[in-house]
């Protein structure tokens, strides 16, 4: 069993955490999210033009890149991380750019060697899949795709070939951190992809508190939340960790306690 296939087996819906590589004190960061109860851990690849990406996330990752990170820096994170945590499951979520610069077999065999389950991908669709999931999949790394409201029947299938791991739907058409989708559309999104997948489906974007993030939890397999840990870690700086922790643990009992998944 993969640990995407574990942690979404758990009897409750998944905490999906985002931070920003470089970003404070990654390890410290990663280490709370754990600790606190966070399922699956996106951990962010710095960026200049992250075009999806709202105002928090976009002062981190220049925060980040002004600290110098490079890609080889977010290996070592991602090395050292999986040596301390060996069950939780690791994502990596950029851009193009950084994923390819080097070709895609050396950045998928990077993202094998050091333990990183999948790749987020932002700007590359499912229409242009061999500029890297052909890579990934061949080193045994999970390619997640992305669903947004405007992703209609018609494309939907291109969407879900080939992709791994989760499905993550986009919940509103815009930028991370800002806005929060309708619940009733998210109802009705959610339904719609779990009857054209058997991947587990977990929601993000817009998704900043406990109390936003329960009623998505009852029909979904995960809840994303991240600029809300990039606001901890920009007020704090290197000491956020208790900060990240304790904000973490209330988000994983709103999520976990929101539904029992039938075994």
């Amino acid at each position: 069993m993969t640990r995407f296939a574990a942690s979404f087996a758990k009897p409750h819906p998944a905490l999906v955490a985002f931070i920003t590589a470089g970003d404070g004190d990654t390890a410290a960061n990663l280490d709370a999210l754990v600790a606190g109860g966070a399922d699956v851990i996106e951990l962010g690849m710095p960026f200049t033009d992250p075009m999806a990406d709202g105002p928090a996330i976009q002062a981190a990752n220049l925060r980040s890149l002004a600290k110098g990170t490079t890609t080889a820096d977010i290996f070592a994170i991602a090395t050292d991380f999986r040596q301390r945590h060996p069950e939780t499951p690791l994502v990596l979520m950029g851009y193009a750019n950084p994923m390819t610069i080097r070709g895609a077999d050396w950045f998928a065999a990077e993202c094998a060697k050091a333990g990183v389950d999948g790749v987020i991908c932002v700007d590359i669709p499912s229409e242009e899949d061999a500029e890297l999931g052909p890579s990934l999949r061949a080193a045994g790394v999970d390619l997640i795709r992305l669903a947004t409201p405007t992703t209609d029947p018609a494309r939907l299938p291109a969407v879900l070939d080939g992709a791994g791991g989760f499905l993550y739907y986009v919940s509103v058409a815009g930028i991370t951190g800002q806005q929060q989708a309708a619940q009733a559309s998210i109802d009705e999104a959610v339904a719609r992809l779990k009857a054209a997948t058997d991947l587990p489906v977990a929601v993000g974007f817009g998704v900043r508190t406990p109390e936003q993030a329960a009623p998505i939890a009852k029909v979904a397999d995960g809840v994303v939340v991240g600029s809300a840990f990039i606001d901890i870690i920009a007020q704090h700086g290197d000491a956020a960790a208790p900060y990240v922790e304790t904000f973490t643990r209330s988000l994983a009992d709103a999520i976990h306690g929101a539904k029992e998944i039938a075994a």
